[in-house]
């Protein structure tokens, strides 16, 4: 069996569709060694592998740095740089000692791209996103704001850049860093249906569908239609968001699970209609089974759990990549773009939804798709596979 080294950024929504993988490549008899923070240590031990902690080396990440992921791309190269040069001893005396046999990272954690091409490792690219060519990436319309950050970051980029250069570390510019080719081996946790432009890639990408976990939730006791809505783990703490959930549809026509996010204090949203159930956190797969219409920020982690289980939504984005997932929905028929939280707008857009079997249809359909493309089983062959050669 092989030797497998994982890293990831210290994101939930990076690291989760990861940890079905890591559980069947150690129920195959791999070893799992995984480079990771201290948030996630219970669920990668519980999947069998080697936590390895990285919080010490770099103990200004956090959790809301994926803010800055999504928002600030200058960020991000300074996050992959510090944390590349922070870490760069340990990890190249661990894997010299260990010898993997290759090299699992997360698409936005350049560092673990940058140890496998210093140590000449093969590596894989694990992307929770759509994939990006030169094609797609003509899709990412970025606006104003975005524009202006990415322009005044440029010198921070360079900057950064030649610091890899100094620790040994041949990059020529970002573009050589961020940038997948048709030569890199890459799992994408979406299916080809559901991936704009998917003809565009080489076979070397492996389009897996979401890497869900085997959880059965129980029936529910009630004939009015479910509502779930959430915004994600990371941009939640929403509070006028959420009064006006509660305003749309507090009147008890449907029943309402919302789920605000660790940070949001519920008693500061006010008095709480009866038909809602508001928690800082919920399991989102077992809520989703019984979901009628998913209200959602639409990261791509939610939007494939979402059509895994047949659920159409109503699609709030707060970025671009985001924008260009609610798109990729609204295109395929399944989900109806939200362009602003007023109350009568949401409550419309949710009718829309109940109104029109094809949205479900059409869910359905994108469900068929995501279960057939093989999950963390097709993805843990995959890296096997390409291990073993």
């Amino acid at each position: 069996m092989s030797k497998i080294v994982f890293f990831c950024i210290p994101a939930y929504g990076h690291t989760n569709p990861t940890i079905e993988v890591v559980r069947e490549l150690t129920k195959r008899g791999h070893e799992v060694w995984y480079y990771s923070f201290s948030m996630f240590r219970k669920k990668i031990e519980g999947a069998g592998a080697k936590y390895i902690e990285c919080d010490k080396y770099v103990p200004e990440l956090k959790a809301e740095d994926e803010k800055k992921v999504g928002k600030d791309f200058a960020a991000l190269i300074e996050m992959t740089v510090d944390t590349t040069i922070a870490l760069d001893e340990k990890v190249c005396k661990e894997l010299n000692e260990f010898h993997p046999d290759c090299i699992v990272s997360d698409s936005l954690c350049f560092w673990g791209k940058l140890f496998a091409a210093k140590l000449n490792i093969k590596y894989v690219c694990s992307t929770t996103s759509f994939a990006f060519n030169q094609y797609t990436a003509k899709m990412m319309k970025q606006n104003l704001m975005e524009m202006v950050r990415m322009i005044k970051g440029m010198h921070r980029i360079k900057k950064k850049i030649k610091q890899l250069n100094d620790y040994g570390y041949a990059v020529d510019n970002f573009i050589s860093l961020i940038q997948n080719d048709n030569e890199t081996y890459t799992i994408v946790y979406t299916s080809k249906e559901f991936q704009p432009l998917a003809n565009t890639f080489s076979n070397k990408y492996f389009f897996v569908g979401p890497s869900v976990s085997d959880i059965l939730a129980g029936p529910r006791n009630s004939d009015k239609k479910l509502i779930y809505i959430s915004l994600g783990t990371v941009n939640n703490k929403n509070n006028e968001f959420y009064k006006k959930c509660l305003m749309a549809f507090g009147d008890g026509e449907f029943d309402v699970i919302m789920s605000v996010g660790e940070s949001t204090d519920i008693s500061s949203l006010g008095e709480i209609p009866e038909n809602f159930e508001i928690k800082n956190k919920v399991e989102q797969i077992k809520v989703l089974q019984n979901t009628d219409v998913f209200i959602t920020h639409s990261g791509m982690n939610s939007v494939n759990e979402s059509l895994y289980y047949g659920v159409p939504m109503v699609l709030f984005p707060q970025h671009q990549e985001q924008r260009m997932v609610a798109e990729r929905v609204v295109t395929l028929g399944a989900g109806v773009y939200l362009k602003n939280d007023n109350p009568k707008d949401m409550k419309e857009a949710v009718q829309t939804i109940l109104e029109y079997d094809s949205y479900q249809e059409n869910a359905v359909k994108l469900s068929e798709s995501l279960k057939l493309s093989g999950g963390a089983k097709k993805a843990a062959e995959v890296i096997g596979r390409i291990a073993e050669e």
